[in-house]
Parts: structure tokens; sequence; C-alpha cells
């Protein structure tokens, strides 16, 4: 977790200047503390959503191709540094008690939910673009495999790239340990190396206590194990443990520059997709499509998200963007997959559904297909919900990393009364989509079923 970013650069040479971390130096000390927006980032953003306004579905092919040329080059330069191998290993070793931990598997799932666009309507915006024969089955076989795949090829690079840095920060630290015992004990350069200094500190800490006493303070534990168990995710793990990996590279300019690049256009990739699915339902809205032209509409939506980013380009942003990260997608995500799974098997019917399969394809779903829409996969979110449910109530209040600039690092802060008050609009606001629409389904219908009054030209029959 972020909790823990800072520790796996704590040997390094620059871990003690608390500018190395530039994500947190400049942030607030609170997350009421917002300042003043930050111009160039703004900036970014408005260009950002300007591309995004001015492409069209067929950016999607560049923007969703030319990132796996650069993991293609990325894992080539990866796999060939030093310690590489270790982080490898470290990804393929499995962790037991992590397999009995819920909250490993709600993070699963929000992963899968988040590569796969699943909840979000992406899905449902681009597939409304299919023709009526299309073989979705097919697509969507593909499409999963493809994403697992991506995952795996892109873990591999990751850690390799994360097992040359702990490496690296693992060797320094042996390295100062046997420069530290070199200088205060005066002993013979060839004496120590890298493979005995645990052997030298228990040594000379037994036969020198008064001399050791002296550079204990100093002493530090070097475990690659320990630097490997360091977990960062989010932007710690993009913008402080890459960026710090890839600075101790050669040619550290182009790895950045294709790095930040490959960034950048995986973000607006996730972003034409989560716009799209916003106007696409929004143009097939009648009073909006006979009021706007498209160019409006997808200008007025950019604006609109522009609006709602700025508040992330001040100080406190990173506060509250690491707050929509964690309760504005997670919830809600569960609760919208678990009554969309629902409402097609239990609400409109698997057999209505095998039938539309049918009209579609020309052939019924299999008996796999059927299982899994009916049994497993709700039973699975149920549990996950649960689950969520349970770790939510069982957290407390809820906390996030705040940056003390006295003290130089972050540290535990719980959330204040409007922060939690947010949250929880966070929470409500994503999922109130779906009782409200119901509500407004039933109220339409209910108007549309009642018999017309006498004098009226439309017969009920008509009427509905």
């Amino acid at each position: 977790h972020s909790s823990t970013s800072h520790s796996p650069t704590s040997n390094s040479p620059t871990s003690h200047s608390p500018t190395s971390h530039s994500p947190t130096s400049h942030s607030s000390s609170s997350l009421g503390e917002f300042g003043a927006v930050h111009v160039l980032m703004v900036l970014c953003f408005f260009c950002c959503l300007n591309l995004i306004n001015d492409s069209d579905l067929q950016v999607v092919y560049f923007t969703a191709t030319f990132p796996y040329l650069v993991l293609l080059v990325y894992l080539i330069r990866g796999v060939t540094l030093h310690g590489a191998l270790n982080g490898v290993k470290y990804m393929f070793t499995p962790k037991l008690e992590q397999l009995a931990n819920p909250q490993t598997w709600i993070n699963a799932a929000t992963q899968i939910f988040f590569s796969l666009g699943l909840g979000f309507g992406s899905l449902i915006a681009f597939s409304s673009y299919n023709h009526h024969n299309n073989d979705f089955e097919k697509q969507a076989i593909a499409v999963s495999l493809i994403n697992s795949g991506t995952s795996i090829f892109a873990s591999v690079v990751t850690f390799s790239i994360y097992g040359f840095k702990a490496t690296y920060n693992y060797e320094n630290c042996l390295e100062r340990m046997k420069l530290l015992l070199i200088n205060t004990f005066d002993l013979a350069e060839e004496s120590i190396h890298k493979q005995n200094i645990s052997f030298w500190i228990s040594e000379l800490n037994q036969t020198h206590p008064d001399q050791f006493g002296l550079i204990s303070s100093r002493v530090e534990h070097c475990s690659l194990e320990q630097e490997l168990d360091t977990a960062v995710e989010g932007t710690g793990l993009a913008f402080i443990v890459y960026s710090e990996a890839i600075t101790n590279m050669p040619a550290a300019q182009l790895w950045s520059v294709l790095y930040f690049f490959m960034l950048l256009l995986l973000g607006m990739g996730s972003m034409l997709g989560n716009v799209m699915a916003i106007i696409t339902p929004l143009r097939d809205f009648k009073p909006l499509a006979r009021s706007f032209s498209n160019e409006t509409l997808n200008g007025l939506v950019c604006a609109f998200c522009l609006l709602l980013g700025i508040g992330f380009t001040t100080p406190a942003g990173n506060y509250w963007f690491t707050m929509f990260n964690e309760y504005g997608a997670t919830f809600s995500l569960l609760f919208i997959v678990l009554i969309e799974v629902f409402t097609v098997s239990y609400i409109y019917g698997l057999k209505r559904f095998e039938k539309d399969v049918e009209d579609m394809l020309g052939r019924r779903p299999g008996w796999y297909w059927k299982v899994m829409w009916a049994a497993v996969s709700p039973l699975l979110l149920i549990s996950l919900f649960i689950f969520y449910i349970i770790n939510y109530i069982q957290g407390g209040v809820p906390t996030y990393q705040a940056w003390d600039k006295e003290k130089g690092r972050l540290v535990v802060t719980e959330y204040p009364v409007f922060g939690q008050a947010f949250i929880g609009v966070l929470l409500v606001s994503s999922v109130s989509c779906i009782p409200l629409a119901a509500l407004y389904a039933f109220c339409t219908r209910h108007q549309r079923g009642v018999p017309v009054r006498k004098g009226s030209a439309r017969s009920r029959t008509s009427s509905v």
C-alpha cells in the first residue's frame, strides 16, 4: 500500500531528501487546505480533454496498441537489468496468507472491472455500434484472454524493473555497511564482502560492544526480501518507484519519455471509453439530441469533466484523488455489476436472454454461460459485496496519508467530518441511478396504464 511507499527508497542516496518524492512534497498538510490550483496541471488537463473531444473511435486503435510496443521495449530492457530476475521470482511466488484475505479478492475484482470496463458503461457504449449478427461471444472470450494476458505481461515488465530497483537499493545498503565497518574498525577491505556483512556485524557487536555502540544508530538491516515486500500502488508506483528506477538506468531520458508517453496514451484511451459511455446515452436522449449537435454535446461533457477535475490540481488534490479512487468506484462497481447480473438472470430471465442470443448468433449459449450467469457470478459478487461492507465497518473511521512537512513524511490521518460526509455522498451517488431509474420506469409505466378520462381522444389501449 501507499503507506509504505517510502521505505524501499530509505536505503537510496536520494531518499533522505523530501523533494525526491515530488507527488507529496508540494501537497498540503490536510484534506481541507486547498490553496491555489496548479496552473500547469490545469493546462495539461485542458489539452488532454481537447484531444479527447476532437478524437473519434479510430484513435482508440492507436492508444490501445502503442502501449504494447512500449511494454515490449521495456520488457526487453527490463529483463536484462541487474536483479530483474529477483522481481520476476517474487511476482510468481504465491503468498497463501494473502489469498485468505478478503481484501485481496476485492482488489482483484475491482482491477478486473477497471481493466475490462465492467460497470462503467463503456462496453455497452462501444457494443451499441456493433452489427446485429456480430459474434460477440468470441469477442468476449478474446477480450477477456487478451486482458488477462496483458495484465501478466505488464506485471512481468513492472516486477523486472521493480526487482532491479530493489536489488539496487539492497546492494547500496550492503556497500554502505561495508564502508562503515571498514572505517570504524580499521579492517582489511578484502576481509569484508557482501556475503558476510551480517556475520561481521554480529561478530563485531559481540567482540567490540563499546565501539559498536557508537555506530549502532547508523547500522541498517539490509534485506532484499524486505525491499521486495514493500508494496506500492497507484501514483506511488507510477511516479515514485518507476521514476527512481528509470533514473538509475542507462539512457534514462529515453526511457522516461517512452514511459510517460505510454501513461499519457493509456490515460487518454481510458478517458475515451469513459467519455463515450457518457456521451452515447446522452445522444440517445431525444431532447438533448434535438437541442445540441454532437460536437457541442462532446464539448459540454469534456468541459464538465474539466471543472470537476480542477479540484485535483490543488495542493490537497492528491488527497481528494485518493478518496475518489478508494470510495468512488469500488462499492459502486460491485453493486452495479451485481444488479446487472441479477437483472438479466432473474428479472429479465435467462430464457428470454437465451432467445435474444440465439436471434443474434444463431445458436443458444452453452451450459457454462448459464451456470456462470445464474449461480457462480451472483454468489461471488454477493460475497465480495458483503466482505467490502464488513471491512468498511470494521475499519472504523476512514483514514488517508497526509504529508507532514515538519517530519518530512506521510502520516496516517483520519478524514475530517466533512470528508466522511463526502465519502458517503460518493458511495450513494454512484449507485443512486439504479433505484431512481427503477422508480422513473415504474411511475412511467403506471402512468401509461391508467385509463384515460372521458373526452380524451386517445384510448387506454393506444396509450399502452
